[in-house]
């Protein structure tokens, strides 16, 4: 799968289909789009390839206290991936509106629903989270592997 940001300056190629899809309805993503959520693909940090201009890393508050970090175009500042303290750097949270067919990644869970828009309706067979969630309960098993293999490297 392709992406780019808006201007098209940074243009990247995510080699391996993403390990989950979450699509997060808490206000600080909300606040950070502008949006209802956020739909970010979570895939290893070296399963990103950077084909044209590096992003430029900008450090930013999150509600764990821990910061992120998202990495953005340095022309048009569209956010396309970010790091969390939690996951590590092995781990890049991609923005799926960058993808050239973000229609390829559909969420696979909804989380921190406790606090998303009202009038969002969440669909039927796509697990629902008030807040987080167990990774062993919902990420499948090839999923879960490929998290352990980037762990070890």
């Amino acid at each position: 799968m392709d992406g780019k940001c808006t201007c098209g300056k940074i243009r990247y190629r995510l080699a391996a289909r993403p390990l989950f899809v979450h699509c997060c309805h808490c206000r600080w993503c909300q606040r950070e789009t502008g949006s209802a959520f956020v739909l970010n693909a979570l895939i290893e940090a070296s399963k990103v390839e950077v084909l044209e201009c590096e992003p430029m890393a900008v450090a930013t508050p999150s509600e764990s206290g821990n910061g992120q970090i998202i990495h953005r175009c340095p022309d048009c500042h569209v956010a396309l991936w970010s790091i969390y303290s939690g996951a590590g750097d092995r781990f890049l949270f991609v923005r799926v509106g960058t993808l050239l067919d973000p229609d390829a990644c559909p969420p696979d869970i909804h989380i921190f629903t406790e606090s998303k828009q009202p009038w969002v309706v969440l669909p039927e067979g796509v697990p629902a989270m008030p807040e987080y969630y167990r990774r062993s309960q919902y990420w499948p098993d090839w999923a879960l592997e490929r998290r352990e293999a980037a762990l070890a490297e």
